[in-house]
């Protein structure tokens, strides 16, 4: 009973948190706009150049395609496309660390797919009918496949870091924190569930906690969980919670070139912008406003 709640409150505030960062990231003034072309969301110069090139373009109609600039965006969030251009030899393990928590996600959502259709009377194994047999082998491929990659991945680029003379240098405690935290709540995970890789007991013990059941549980059982738990507590309180700040991050910084026109609401956000003063203590005259001192 008591690790369900554990589980119940570690996703709540998962959600909560990453909801709260998002707000956050939604409610903050104007950042200093990058404007890197090509910005995918003009038709048109998709491939380079920009609608402001153009012979008096505050005359001209303004054509804005939000879908292209989404499919650049899924880009990057699905596939690490940029560290695939710029390093690929570190995207095949980081891309394998993401890859393996897609499946991980995909395998926890078929799990609790697999642990209603338990409840509901049905059956779910490899000779269970069309429904049961689907849901038992596509879990046993995400779980297995995802084990694996995020094993790899996170402990690969662990040993990367702390190998890799140029990426120590910039390599943090809390990123070391990190990563450990990842590979121990996925090793945990396969020690505890190597003796069923069809994963028939993850789809009970599933069951029991949407229903507060109290089940039986090993030592080791209970560590992955309390790692596992921690970690989703964890993740959108460090700089793992970069995927709340990704759809911002290309959107409003990258992307974000709207005209600062007369009466637009760009205007607007400009001038909110500026009405802003520095609240810190530094001493610099560009700062402060302070009369510089004499030399």
């Amino acid at each position: 009973m008591l690790l369900g709640l554990i589980a119940y409150l570690s996703i709540f505030l998962f959600v909560g948190i990453s909801a709260y960062k998002a707000y956050q990231f939604a409610k903050m003034p104007l950042h200093g706009r990058m404007e890197l072309y090509p910005v995918p969301k003009e038709k048109g110069h998709e491939y380079g150049g920009s609608y402001y090139e153009e012979v008096e373009w505050w005359n001209k109609e303004r054509h804005v395609s939000h879908g292209t600039e989404l499919i650049e965006m899924l880009k990057e969030m699905l596939f690490i496309k940029k560290l695939f251009d710029n390093q690929r030899p570190l995207w095949w393990i980081s891309y394998a660390l993401h890859l393996g928590i897609y499946f991980l996600m995909a395998w926890t959502l078929l799990l609790v797919v697999g642990a209603v259709t338990l409840l509901g009377g049905g059956q779910v194994s490899a000779s269970s009918g069309v429904w049961g047999s689907l849901v038992f082998y596509l879990t046993a491929f995400t779980g297995l496949v995802g084990l694996i990659l995020a094993t790899f991945g996170s402990g690969m680029l662990l040993l990367r870091r702390l190998f890799d003379d140029t990426l120590r240098k910039y390599t943090t405690p809390q990123e070391y924190f990190n990563l450990a935290l990842l590979y121990f709540a996925v090793v945990t995970g396969i020690f505890v569930w190597i003796s069923d890789l069809s994963f028939g007991s993850a789809r009970e013990i599933t069951a029991n906690l949407i229903t507060f059941t109290p089940f039986q549980a090993s030592s080791l059982f209970v560590l992955h969980l309390v790692l596992l738990f921690t970690m989703f507590t964890y993740i959108p309180l460090s700089k793992m919670s970069h995927y709340v700040g990704k759809y911002f991050t290309f959107h409003k910084v990258l992307w974000e070139n709207d005209p600062n026109l007369k009466g637009s609401e760009m205007e607007k956000k400009i001038k909110q912008a500026t009405s802003y003063r520095p609240t810190n203590s530094w001493s610099a005259p560009h700062i402060t406003g302070a009369t510089p001192p004499n030399k």
